[in-house]
């Protein structure tokens, strides 16, 4: 079963892709053929070109919060309309253009340009026609121009826009081979002040042109070459690898002489290294300095002539009167290509121009090189949401007058799909709580996983979470992403940890994981099913079921449901799942039943606007759990035994809380399958405890005035046929005054509290632990498998329910770790959001369940029987340069002054295999404690007795177990990279060919941006030099 829903998924998922590669194909080919017939104009004029310019209607705000005014436009005026596809207002009958603000729109080659991509538009509608579910359709020209469909407005921060297409991660992929790149700068003595830092700044604007496909180091040189970081070997050029190089290149100064032989050969040295994970495609040496003599030839002679393997991209940074002869020998001999940055505004082109360079073998190669390449997971820039791309490479097809082929990249084509549109393509609700399918890439990044929750909005970074980050590490889950990456299939059942959806318990479960190739994709499905969902129940209102347990069911019987049956049959809940097409969900649950009753007045459950497993599974389960009520709930009084409420949840998506007050403290999720105790109750057997979270900050309340509750839950478990299943879970909530008093009398050597009297302990009556006489003396406490505080004898602790032990009794807790109760868990989450204020990420939240009888409360035998009931934001330009004007330390550690995604890490405990009972004494001299500790069984609970601490002389280091904010470089970055994780790259490589023409290998300028653009980028800098809080340089979106 798991095998063949894993390949009618993959198959699904293939065909909805190979439709968008369809549209992609005949897009591509129709650029070329647009292209090729497009007669050059040179005296074209703007208004002779009849375009919609995206930005046209954009309002910029100056730094001070005044609008900017905007340049003179003959865009043409359009009208909008919303779409729930593109969630955002729309007009299909044009496209939109988006030129980057540091390119002039009024020069000859962007009209031209303009003028040759509108025939595009018929096509991008033509393709529409054949698919209406298509997304955006874009075009990204070499020249900086995006052409794309439907047309919008662009989506602008409240600052210059600097988007530009060319840096996008699609574009990037799109545009040319992987690539091993060694940098190398220039830090000599003449090196100084301005020009190191625009050498800084030019060299955080290469790192921004790679993506997870290259290999990367950079190194610093003047007598001598030395890395600038910790690398010491070309290094995968992802988001966190780059951050450590763009951090420590700001620490470069300037001294001593030049010799670039030594920087030259540090550079071969590193590409030659075949010791080491590469990208073993396009080879590159990129040389940043200000000028020299030394053509260093016996160097290139050495290591890369006469096959020229490796290119060299020279950079000749600032303003100086060097003879730049040397380093225009140095690309033109070695198929490189020689740029100048004089300034700060010619750093963003002239740092991404090398790629019209590695595309040249790739447009040489024709149709060979013409393969769709399918994107990592990024947020789209006009706010679809998390999409992956297919692009294709869209060439120069134009000859010369010797017919010389043209060797120029046009540009890349890209057609968005969103994510949700896949996750569609999956099921859901029939694989249980804790089943999912999953998707991966071959650098091992998910597409698709349930734990892919970036948690900031319009990232300016891809969104690249790996599948061992995405869970729990272990041995098992690398040889079957391995196994994934390689393009294999197969299935393994394991045993393996998992973290809690509150992330506050880890749980030791067992799991068969199932995966096959997604056919004519980079990708890989996978389906992580538990035991108990290998099988689930499909109810059918014709079923025999339904005619035994609910023989006069009615849609009016679903009257029970609305709020004035409530106080009789307690208070539903139900999931806000898409039980029918025309169905109104809402955040209130009330109003959620309401518009779901009025609908089933209208519909049969059997009708094709309803989704029928979903509609008829809540339909058995909403008459189960009425029928609990009235044959067993109504039967009990609650409060003997000091129950607040009781309370079921069914896969079908109720939850019934009863009484009906109980429900104002209800906070758990509506879903079930969004809940902890649920799928906690599931993976765990016998009863799970689980009071009411607390952080280390929390000062209590008032019990006289204020009820808390315990929330103790256990799953419904069924075999039918030999085959398990669990598709409910029940349980109880506990008053926690009550429950403790209780808790004191049950680890008492009394089973009547009212026996007790006056009676003392003294060494005739061994009552040593006894917890209720004995309590001044002894800490009696019940802590559960996370290490959190459940019941304690000591009214001091009540209001630390919920909080971990450790803040409570951090000696005690400590001794129960040391002595091996305990286990530890560290790990780390690479998509929270970190703001300058400490926040936090956690909230209370009770669990719940069902427990035992009157008899068994009074002895404390009941602990151990089952008595259980069955961004996008664009780039802002002075703000990339903030640092720019600061000293060198404070644009080293310069402040963030708004959330930005980061890196936190999470600790959490879980019980050793140790179940014995076991007593120790924490040794420390005259201040030593004796405690007694003890798994209950059938409960996730440990009983601990233990003396109070006479002294504070010997407290040991809390244990820590919330969620912090990771430190600098933690993980360590220095060591996680020389035990780099497994992945490939492309399959094919275009880095040479031999009718290559290298001729045309310098220049120093590019497309004058206007003058308006010009004083408005100064405007901002001047600004941000001002500024005591500047923000760090933006990375790639």
């Amino acid at each position: 079963m798991p095998r063949k829903l894993v390949e009618k998924v993959a198959g699904d998922i293939e065909s909805l892709l190979a439709k968008k590669v369809r549209a992609l194909k005949r897009l591509a080919n129709a650029a070329e053929k647009f292209q090729k017939a497009h007669h050059w104009q040179d005296n074209i004029r703007e208004e002779d070109i009849e375009y919609y310019d995206s930005k046209a209607d954009t309002e910029y705000d100056d730094p001070d919060g005044e609008e900017i005014e905007r340049e003179k436009s003959n865009s043409l005026k359009l009208e909008f309309t919303d779409d729930a596809n593109f969630k955002t207002k729309v007009n299909y009958s044009y496209a939109a253009v988006q030129i980057p603000t540091d390119i002039y729109k009024g020069s000859t080659v962007i009209l031209n340009e303009l003028n040759w991509t509108q025939a595009l538009e018929d096509v991008f509608i033509e393709n529409r026609k054949e698919d209406p579910s298509l997304l955006w359709q874009v075009f990204g020209s070499a020249t900086g121009v995006t052409r794309y469909y439907p047309a919008t407005p662009w989506r602008a921060p409240n600052k210059i826009d600097l988007y530009d297409v060319r840096r996008r991660p699609w574009y990037i992929q799109g545009a040319s081979s992987p690539k091993d790149m060694v940098i190398i700068v220039d830090v000599s003595g003449s090196v100084s002040g301005l020009t190191l830092k625009l050498m800084k700044t030019s060299v955080y604007e290469m790192l921004d042109t790679l993506s997870d496909d290259d290999y990367v180091n950079v190194a610093s040189f003047n007598e001598k070459a030395k890395p600038v970081s910790c690398f010491k070997h070309l290094v995968q050029a992802n988001i966190r690898n780059k951050k450590v190089f763009k951090e420590d290149v700001q620490g470069m100064v300037a001294k001593g002489t030049t010799d670039y032989k030594a920087g030259f050969e540090y550079a071969f040295d590193q590409l030659q290294n075949s010791n080491i994970t590469r990208a073993n495609c396009n080879k590159m040496i990129m040389m940043f300095t200000d000028g020299g003599e030394d053509r260093v030839q016996d160097v290139f002679e050495k290591y890369n002539w006469p096959n020229k393997t490796v290119r060299v991209f020279t950079f000749s940074v600032g303003q100086h009167n060097y003879d730049v002869t040397p380093l225009q020998w140095m690309a033109c001999a070695n198929k490189g290509y020689y740029f100048e940055i004089p300034s700060i505004g010619a750093i963003r082109i002239n740092t991404q121009e090398y790629l019209d360079v590695l595309g040249r073998p790739m447009v040489l190669a024709g149709n060979r090189a013409k393969q769709v390449q399918w994107t990592n997971v990024y947020q789209d820039a006009l706010g679809l949401g998390l999409v992956v791309t297919g692009t294709l490479p869209v060439f120069n097809l134009t000859e010369d007058s010797s017919d010389r082929k043209n060797q120029l990249i046009l540009g890349v084509m890209g057609i968005d799909v969103a994510l949700n549109d896949i996750k569609r393509l999956t099921p859901r609700y029939n694989l249980g709580a804790n089943g999912y399918v999953f998707a991966i890439d071959l650098n091992g990044y998910v597409l698709l996983h349930p734990n892919l929750q970036p948690q900031i909005i319009n990232f300016r970074e891809p969104v690249t979470l790996d599948f061992l980050d995405a869970e729990l590490e272990d041995e098992n889950k690398e040889e079957i992403r391995r196994s994934m990456i390689d393009g294999n299939d197969g299935q393994r059942f394991i045993k393996t940890l998992i973290k809690s959806l509150d992330e506050q318990y880890i749980d030791e479960v067992f799991r068969t994981y199932t995966w096959a190739p997604i056919k004519s994709t980079n990708y890989s499905l996978g389906l992580v099913l538990p035991p108990y969902s290998t099988y689930y129940i499909q109810a059918n209102l014709s079923d025999q079921i339904l005619q035994v347990k609910l023989p006069n069911i009615k849609m009016k019987d679903f009257e029970y449901l609305l709020p004035n049956s409530f106080e009789s049959e307690g208070h539903v809940f139900i999931a806000p799942r898409e039980y029918c097409k025309d169905l109104d969900l809402s955040d209130n649950n009330t109003e959620f039943l309401e518009n779901f009753i009025a609908l089933m007045e209208k519909v049969t459950p059997d009708s094709k606007q309803c989704d029928n497993f979903l509609l008829h599974n809540l339909i058995l389960d909403t008459g189960i759990t009425q029928q609990l009520v009235e044959r067993v709930w109504k039967d009990q009084d609650l409060n003997t035994y000091s129950l607040l409420a009781v309370f079921a949840a069914t896969d079908g998506g109720i939850t019934r809380v009863f009484p009906n007050k109980a429900a104002d403290d209800w906070e758990e999720e509506p879903e079930p399958f969004n809940a902890s105790f649920y799928r906690r109750s599931l993976d765990n057997k016998g009863y799970i405890f689980k009071p009411p979270y607390r952080d280390a900050g929390y000062r209590g309340l008032d019990l006289e005035n204020n009820t808390i509750g315990i929330l103790v839950s256990t799953a419904v478990e069924l075999s039918i046929g030999g085959k398990t299943l669990k598709p409910a879970v029940v349980g109880v909530k506990l008053d926690l005054e009550a429950w403790a008093e209780k808790f004191k009398v049950l680890a008492s050597n009394r089973t009547d509290r009212d026996q007790l009297g006056a009676r003392r302990c003294d060494p005739s009556t061994s009552c040593e632990m006894d917890c209720e006489a004995n309590n001044k003396d002894l800490i009696c406490v019940l802590i559960d498998d996370g290490g959190f505080l459940v019941l304690s004898n000591q009214e001091d602790h009540w209001y630390q329910v919920g909080k971990f032990f450790s803040e409570v009794d951090a000696n005690l807790m400590s001794a129960l770790y040391n002595n091996s109760f305990y286990t530890r868990k560290e790990s780390y989450d690479f998509q929270s959001v970190c703001a300058p204020e400490a926040q936090s990420n956690t909230g209370a939240a009770p669990r719940g369940v069902f427990v035992p009888t009157v008899a068994d409360l009074l002895n404390l035998a009941w602990w151990t029987s089952a008595a259980a009931w069955s961004l996008f934001q664009q780039f802002l330009y002075g703000l990339t340069y903030s640092s720019w004007f600061q000293t060198e330390e404070v644009a080293g550690d310069s402040m963030e002054a708004r959330e930005t995604s980061c890196i936190m890490k999470q600790t959490q405990y879980y019980f050793s295999t140790v179940n014995a009972t076991y007593n120790a004494i924490i040794d420390c001299g005259n201040c030593s404690r004796l405690f007694h500790a003890q798994r209950l069984a059938n409960t996730n609970l440990l009983f601990v007795v233990a003396d109070k601490p006479l002294c504070s002389q010997c407290e040991s280091i809390k244990l820590l177990q919330a969620e912090v904010r990771a430190p600098p470089r933690d993980p360590n970055q220095c060591e996680l990279v020389d035990r780099p994780r497994y992945r490939k790259g492309p399959h094919i490589c275009f880095d040479y060919n031999a009718t290559e023409d290298t001729s045309d290998c310098g220049r120093g300028a590019s497309f004058a941006p206007s003058l308006g653009v010009l004083l408005s980028l100064q405007l901002l800098l001047l600004y941000s030099s001002a500024s005591r809080h500047p923000l760090p340089p933006a990375a790639c979106l």
